[in-house]
């Protein structure tokens, strides 16, 4: 029994390498500015700021500013990318009962190039920028449930895509 044991934890200590070895492939660490390099996690990438409640006229069309920050070296590729191969800023919203969205406006990008190529312009999102959700919500406490999805990069690589939740209680009076 002892050496099935020791086969077993070998093999288990072989799967936990091959599961890191996979992870430094799939998703190796993105190099930050200033030459350091750590595994940076998409979800990390950008922060939904607020507002976390708001209090809308019910039965009335009204604006409610959903905040964002994208983190310090990093950028994301605008609603309107220049080029139609990368993948864009969305706002995927869930539909609720008494809530309704009507349209979401994005800000304009960003002109962006990378020092290895300094004539090819992105659109991208850097800092703090603000999408303004149109809404009009039915007497009563809703809850709008959306998801920011996005790809995140720095002047080097690309992070895979991720979709950041916003949640936000949306009360009719």
């Amino acid at each position: 029994m002892p050496r099935l044991t020791a086969m077993l934890v070998a093999a288990g200590l072989a799967a936990s390498l091959s599961a890191a070895v996979w992870a430094q492939i799939k998703d190796p660490p993105l190099p930050l500015p200033g030459g350091a390099s750590q595994r940076v996690d998409p979800a990390a990438a950008v922060e939904f700021l607020s507002p976390g409640q708001v209090t809308v006229p019910a039965h009335r069309t009204a604006q409610i500013d959903l905040r964002f920050r994208v983190a310090d070296g990093l950028h994301i590729n605008s609603h309107a990318p220049l080029d139609k191969s990368l993948i864009p800023a969305r706002l995927a919203v869930v539909e609720a009962h008494g809530l309704n969205v009507t349209a979401v406006d994005f800000p304009p990008g960003t002109e962006y190039a990378l020092q290895f190529s300094p004539r090819e312009k992105l659109s991208v999102y850097t800092g703090e920028f603000v999408l303004h959700a149109h809404v009009t919500a039915d007497p009563g406490a809703h809850v709008l449930e959306a998801g920011l999805h996005y790809q995140a990069c720095n002047a080097n690589s690309c992070m895979p895509p991720h979709t950041l939740p916003v949640e936000i209680t949306v009360t009719g009076k």
